[in-house]
């Protein structure tokens, strides 16, 4: 083996790695909503926690990123540590799917159909199909799908590569010395860990195993304890990322750890008895391609066989190894973890549930405002900037995060849906606004000791029922994804225009007829202009519903008027007219 072997080996590698990301990414994208759902289900059933684990990192070819996202989970309270502990030892099980694949590397059989299983058979038409999804289509999903064959054809011709480079090294003397040497159990793990955590990734450093194999010199006495090494330095990864995470986060992370360190030592001692009383032939056996898939396997389904029914003991010694500190505030929950963004369909998911909160908040400042037209007290006055305030944090937060997440490579479908988030919380926070506004002219009236005519006063409470309702819509709309909620909300704002209108024009007749001062009449005017901009801003968020759902983000005004041309429109309109008559 001379330097060109070397390289050879070396580009074969990258070409693995790189195959491997851009094929898990792609995975990815298109599980989309299936993956959030997997996650989602959150469960305490063990059986189905395994599974839920098992079946994400199958999807996305890393346990490490499954258990980054289990701690930014739980950081974010959306999981407790007792779930966590299930699917994380899911993860490690998933994690094995990536050696069976490459196994299929090592068919060794003349017939033509079998032969046609090898990938090296059938990744060239991968490829092809690949570049004319990727290039010639112009859907997003038909893309990722060309992405996924692009990036299993690059994996399995980095693994041939690097099969084909290191080959050169059975008749190496040294190279044969050191597998001897690595038939000491201890070294081996040491060796596995090691790699691993270099290159933090278990199914990289496994796929880096199984083409040392076509060597001939890798026993399965060398190389089921550097499998177990592997299993301990893919920790490295989720250890790295519950840096500043809170106590439970930190302590999932270290779940991960102690798991995969305690399955070792316990069958490592398991493997080292038999090694010294039985000594069984098979460990001095070459192993192949199948072979360490088959070892990978068993070793990862005895760890989750071995320490499922003690996950109870698993959660209180990491709880030991992570304590609380006595006397101490509870640590505040993490709306949006950064950790999520490597998965973007679940890091949306996760920012439209921070932003139906917001919505919850801007909603409770509105209605408190409007209360206080009525009824004014210090503890509702109170009530709505705490939550005027609470909104524009929200903005903040959730505006920030979604930029940073529009900055992944992430499906159009997540696309569309961030856009339309940070259009709708900039419509939340004014919404948030008004409710304040209308605060200060209660606040107003009180302090110059103003009153309103009856005639006001009624008035008033129409257009305030009318707010309600359209607000109450719009939280529908946008909570539920509620089409026809959406809909309803632009008749009813042109019902709101059409009131302030009238209102005002009453207005002027009143002050005309000396039954209102002009001092009152300012502060009229300003409580009408927010409920009027109110609806507005209702109007702008069941739209951008509207148009999201219709594939169009530019839609908007063109939405507008086929909606005020429609029978439909026309009937709620007139309902809407008849309800809040004045």
């Amino acid at each position: 083996m001379d330097i060109f072997d070397v390289l050879t080996m070396l580009g074969g590698l990258c070409l693995f790695l790189f195959g491997m990301n851009i094929m898990g990414q792609a995975l990815e994208r298109c599980a989309g909503n299936s993956l959030q759902a997997l996650l989602g289900k959150l469960t305490t059933n063990k059986f189905l926690g395994v599974m839920t684990g098992l079946a994400v990192t199958a999807v996305i070819q890393s346990s490490s990123a499954t258990t980054v996202m289990v701690v930014g989970f739980v950081n974010s309270s959306l999981m407790t540590l007792k779930q966590a502990i299930n699917v994380i030892m899911g993860a490690n099980v998933g994690t094995t799917v990536t050696a069976w694949i490459l196994s299929l590397s090592g068919i060794g059989d003349d017939n033509i159909f079998v032969q046609l299983l090898k990938p090296s058979s059938f990744t060239p038409v991968l490829a092809l199909i690949g570049v004319i999804l990727y290039i010639f289509m112009s859907n997003g999903k038909h893309k990722d799908l060309g992405l996924i064959f692009l990036g299993f054809a690059t994996l399995m011709f980095g693994m041939d590569t690097m099969s084909d480079a290191v080959s050169g090294l059975r008749d190496v003397p040294a190279f044969q010395q050191m597998f001897i040497m690595f038939k000491n159990p201890i070294l081996g793990v040491l060796v596995g860990a090691v790699l691993t955590a270099i290159i933090q990734s278990s199914s990289a450093s496994v796929g880096i195993l199984q083409a040392l194999t076509t060597t001939g010199h890798v026993s399965y006495g060398a190389a089921i304890p550097i499998i177990m090494g592997q299993h301990i330095g893919t920790c490295v990864t989720a250890m790295l990322s519950s840096i500043g995470t809170n106590k439970n986060a930190k302590r999932a992370a270290l779940v991960h750890l102690c798991f995969n360190i305690i399955g070792t030592v316990v069958y490592m001692t398991v493997f080292m008895v038999l090694k010294a009383i039985l000594q069984p032939v098979l460990l001095d056996e070459a192993a192949d391609y199948l072979g360490i898939a088959v070892c990978h396997s068993i070793i990862s389904i005895a760890n989750v066989t071995l320490l499922l029914p003690m996950s109870n003991l698993l959660e209180k010694l990491v709880c030991r190894l992570v304590p609380d500190e006595p006397g101490k505030e509870p640590e505040k929950k993490v709306e949006l973890d950064e950790r999520l963004l490597a998965t973007p369909t679940v890091a949306l998911e996760q920012c439209h549930s921070v932003a139906m909160d917001m919505a919850q908040s801007a909603a409770a400042a509105l209605l408190s405002g409007v209360r206080a037209l009525g009824n004014y007290n210090e503890e509702l006055a109170q009530y709505a900037r705490d939550h005027e305030e609470k909104t524009d944090i929200y903005e903040d937060v959730i505006g920030t995060y979604l930029v940073k997440l529009s900055t992944r490579q992430i499906s159009e479908h997540d696309s569309a849906e961030a856009t339309k988030l940070l259009k709708i919380i900039g419509d939340f926070e004014r919404i948030s606004d008004h409710g304040v506004d209308l605060i200060e002219s209660a606040e107003e009236l009180r302090s110059k000791k103003l009153n309103l005519s009856e005639a006001a006063t009624k008035e008033l409470a129409v257009i305030s029922e009318a707010i309600q309702e359209i607000l109450s819509l719009t939280l529908r709309a946008f909570t539920d994804n509620d089409l026809d909620a959406a809909n309803s909300v632009e008749p009813l704002e042109q019902v709101i225009d059409d009131l302030k209108e009238t209102m005002r024009t009453r207005h002027m007749i009143r002050l005309q007829q000396g039954g209102c001062s002009i001092e009152t009449g300012f502060v009229w005017s300003d409580m009408l202009t927010n409920l009027e901009r109110t609806s507005d801003h209702c109007s702008n968020i069941a739209a951008c519903i509207i148009d999201v759902a219709h594939n169009n983000m530019n839609l908007h005004q063109s939405t507008r008027e086929v909606k005020t041309d429609s029978e439909d429109f026309r009937k709620q309109f007139a309902a809407y007219s008849q309800k809040y008559r004045i």
